[in-house]
């Protein structure tokens, strides 16, 4: 059983720690809604997550070791530790050392909990049910209390979350990785003291994926033939939060593969440059690894240490590779692990153990970070000629794309352009004179950009002279050539070559002033380039909270129903190669059936911004993003939460599929009664071992149960596996009649045909036969809408169809985006005609007759 406060309080002086006290009153909440739950990440010996739910006016706690999970499957060991007293649940701070706990500490989650009957009665017996209302946690959840006993006796339970609408697949989403920030600050964990250098803090006997402080799970995988460098946005100042900076090296990005030992080097565009740098490659695979992913940049420095870009160059040219070190600053694999989840401060440490273990070259180099006020290292590196920072989010994943976790602050304007042609050479000066350069704008078209006359040795004009003869040709290129007598004789190439130009300023019209040559790169492809613009540090203060995937090259917005579609060609489906614009245009042509289906119900999407096969983000409420017209419902309907959000039209639901939306998701009830649910649905879901006809059996047994029962049911496919029986009710009944009926119901079915159904969640209670799964009638609970696609391999859609159709119907995801249409067409009839007339409800003889009280 649980501690008293009192325990809390001989644990700690209070003349030394800022914990609150415990006065030795304890009070009930008077809110109206449930007690309130606290979840603290708690970066102490070890990182871990004190999970407290009030109760009998106090905090029951428990130390949770890995933070709590989404996935069903994974039940997470949480220690019983002390009461605490309620004043605990907003304690942000640091306790010092020396001190029960020392370490930081931040409010990860908080919110209110609602127990599932007698919460005291249940938590003395050791089972209790709970659903959490918080900021990051959702959904129904169990604490168990287990007969193992941990260090000093103290009761180990075990965290479970339920299988409902929040739950998530570990594989796919952990929400301490995804969440790492404190609700009530802009603080994380864990964080490094400030100015100290990121090396390594304690040397493992052997380079293994590192234990200490782990919040995420480095995942057993081999290194895959490719990999994109994670890359960083260009912001004007320092962002608040906790960073570590590294220096911006002056030189070309490079990531190492090292497969059975053999060492492959490959800039960001992806050519294979391990002939150019033999011994670099020799000195990494001396490393003795089996197989990594290394990510760093190859620099040539001056006599002061710092890296200079021509060098680099000069160094290729004139075949003197063995200046060229090789900084490292991250591992994204390393030895039969998928380290890409681990947090930067994580890697970084394994990454200089391995350095300082096994390297004997100096060739290779650990990139050197330091958690210091940006203005100071930036100002630092300014004075010292480099070319500007780069900070990088502690806890932050690696991600093969441009975001915010990682931005850059600049000295100076620099950037690479696009060579388009070339003056004639004046004066003494021999085979060019000034360079033409351009940039791609937002549309992808290739605009001229000026004149770069300077920055050029002898050497440079001949090199660049010789290089540019195959690429000449008699028109410019781009969609604005200058004019006038001064580019008469300029020679024209191939927007094939780029080069890196330091610049005072640009003009209104994107012209560059007082431009510097620095030298030429073939390090990324041409396409991609245009202007770098500086981002408000503002948009970098929060982790990124999904990821845009790069699109190839540049696309121009598209228009569906009026609505904006930007990156319209983003594929979301690898499948069927359906892309955003598909989607949107999806929605747009059947609107007229689905609207229906929405109308003033609560509605959560399903946004997958990165495509169906990268995170899938489950939203029920407004939030901060900003969805084109879609309509936010009274907050009253669910307090504590953002609005609910309703779709009443086609543009809110193009507006929806402009944010990344696939699926749709609604309540059963409307938002006018929302305590009076106006339908049940029994989702038919299979194992998925099982033939299709015995899915087709199961269903009409069903259906024979509801007619018995005198309750008339409509048929739509899921989309996915299983079938959807939708019973359209009068709102005379709330939450819990409805769901208990449709429970009754599910284990009545189970009861009665054993081998044909279940009514208990999981796959292992599955095997063989068909889940009816009742859980869909909760309050707050949802089913994917009819008409809606779903977030699957080749876009299927949940379909409503006749009875009479049953028999003919071959699978649920029978039809997908780009084939209702023709469905629809074909229709004489309305599959669900009638439904709105439905006049039935939960009555006392049907209740009755399942053993409904």
């Amino acid at each position: 059983m649980a501690r008293s406060t009192s325990e809390y309080s001989r644990k700690r002086n209070f003349a030394i720690t800022a914990e609150p006290r415990d006065d030795g009153s304890p009070a009930r909440r008077k809110a109206k809604g449930g007690a309130s739950f606290v979840i603290q990440k708690h970066d102490a010996r070890r990182l871990h997550y004190d999970f407290r739910l009030e109760l009998d006016g106090t905090l029951k706690s428990w130390a949770v070791p890995k933070g709590p999970s989404l996935d069903p499957g994974e039940k997470r060991l949480a220690v019983q530790v002390e009461d605490h007293p309620l004043a605990y649940g907003s304690f942000e701070g640091s306790i010092p050392e020396g001190q029960y706990g020392a370490g930081d500490v931040i409010v990860w989650d908080r919110g209110e909990w609602q127990a599932e009957g007698d919460a005291t009665a249940a938590y003395a017996a050791g089972k209790l049910k709970f659903e959490l209302r918080g900021e990051k946690l959702h959904g129904h959840w169990t604490l168990v209390r287990t007969r193992l006993k941990g260090n000093g006796d103290k009761t180990q339970w075990l965290l479970i979350k339920e299988r409902d609408d929040e739950a998530r697949d570990s594989a796919d989403y952990e929400v301490t990785v995804a969440e790492p920030d404190s609700v009530l600050s802009d603080k994380t964990l864990p964080r490094l003291d400030t100015g100290r250098r990121t090396q390594t803090v304690a040397k493992p006997e052997t380079t293994q994926v590192p234990a200490r402080k782990r919040t995420a799970k480095a995942r057993k995988a081999k290194p895959p033939d490719s990999l994109d460098a994670q890359l960083a946005t260009l912001v004007d100042s320092p962002p608040a939060g906790n960073w570590l900076y590294e220096v911006k090296y002056d030189g070309y990005r490079l990531l190492a593969r090292i497969v059975d030992g053999e060492v492959h080097l490959f800039t960001r565009s992806g050519n294979d440059w391990t002939t150019r740098l033999p011994e670099q490659g020799q000195a990494l695979a001396a490393l003795g690894l089996e197989n990594a992913w290394l990510d760093g940049e190859i620099v040539v420095t001056d006599e002061r240490g710092v890296s200079r870009f021509q060098a680099l160059q000069n160094a290729f040219e004139t075949g003197k590779a063995s200046r060229i070190h090789y900084y490292l600053f991250d591992v994204p694999y390393l030895n039969g692990a998928d380290l890409r989840e681990l947090p930067l401060e994580q890697r970084r440490e394994l990454l200089g153990t391995l350095l300082e273990e096994r390297n004997d070259s100096d060739l290779l180099r650990f990139s050197e970070a330091f958690e210091v006020p940006a203005d100071r290292i930036l100002a630092s590196a300014c004075e010292l000629g480099l070319e500007g920072v780069i900070g990088k989010r502690l806890g932050s994943p690696y991600r093969s794309r441009r975001n915010k976790d990682w931005i850059k602050l600049k000295c100076a304007h620099r950037q690479e352009f696009v060579i388009i042609g070339y003056t004639p050479p004046k004066g003494g000066r021999q085979h060019l004179g000034a360079l033409l350069v351009a940039l791609h704008d937002d549309q992808g078209r290739l605009r001229y950009a000026g004149k770069v006359g300077t920055g050029f040795t002898a050497a440079t004009l001949a090199e660049l002279h010789a290089r540019f003869q195959p690429l000449i040709v008699a028109k410019p290129p781009v969609a604005n050539p200058p004019r006038g007598a001064a580019y008469r004789q300029v020679t024209w190439l191939k927007p094939e070559q780029l080069c890196e130009i330091a610049y005072a300023e640009l003009t209104e019209d994107l012209i560059v002033r007082q431009g510097v040559f620095h030298g030429l790169r073939d390090d990324k492809p041409a396409r991609e380039i245009g202007l770098e613009r500086a981002q408000p540090a503002q948009a970098a203060e929060r982790p990124t909270a999904s990821a845009r995937r790069k699109s190839a090259g540049r696309q121009q917005d598209a228009e569906v129903a009026g609505v904006r579609i930007s990156h319209p060609q983003r594929v979301i489906d690898e499948a069927s190669g359906a892309s955003k614009l598909d989607v949107a245009r999806y929605y747009a042509a059947v609107a007229d059936w689905l609207l229906p289906h929405l109308a003033n119900r609560p509605v959560a999407l399903v946004r997958t911004p990165d495509g169906i096969a990268g995170e899938q983000i489950f939203q029920k409420h407004k939030q901060t993003l900003a969805i084109p017209h879609i309509r936010e419902l009274d907050p009253a309907l669910d307090p504590g939460h953002a609005p609910l959000m309703a779709i009443d039209s086609r543009d809110a639901l193009v507006g929806a599929a402009q944010m990344g939306t696939v699926e749709l998701h609604t309540w059963n009830a409307t938002a006018d009664r929302i305590e009076r649910p106006d339908r049940f649905i029994l989702d038919l879901d299979p194992d998925p071992k099982l033939p299709w006809a015995r899915l087709l059996e199961a269903t009409h047994l069903v259906l024979t149960l509801l007619d018995e029962l005198d309750l008339q049911a409509f048929v739509k496919t899921s989309g996915g596996r299983g079938l959807h029986l939708v019973v359209p009710l009068e709102r005379r009944h709330d939450w819990d009649t409805v769901k208990a009926f449709a429970q009754a119901a599910a284990q009545h079915l189970a009861n009665t045909l054993p081998k044909v159904f279940v009514a208990k969640m999981g796959e292992q209670n599955r095997q063989g036969r068909i889940f009816v799964d009742y859980l869909r009638n909760r309050h707050g609970a949802t089913t994917v809408s009819a008409f809606s696609l779903r977030a699957r391999p080749h876009l299927g859609v949940s379909v409503p169809i006749a009875r009479a159709e049953l028999e003919r119907l071959e699978r649920s995801d029978q039809w997908h985006f780009d084939t209702l249409l023709a469905r629809i067409e074909g229709l004489k009839d309305d599959p669900w005609a009638g439904y709105a007339g439905v006049r039935q409800s939960l009555t006392a003889t049907r209740r009755k007759r399942l053993g409904v009280g």
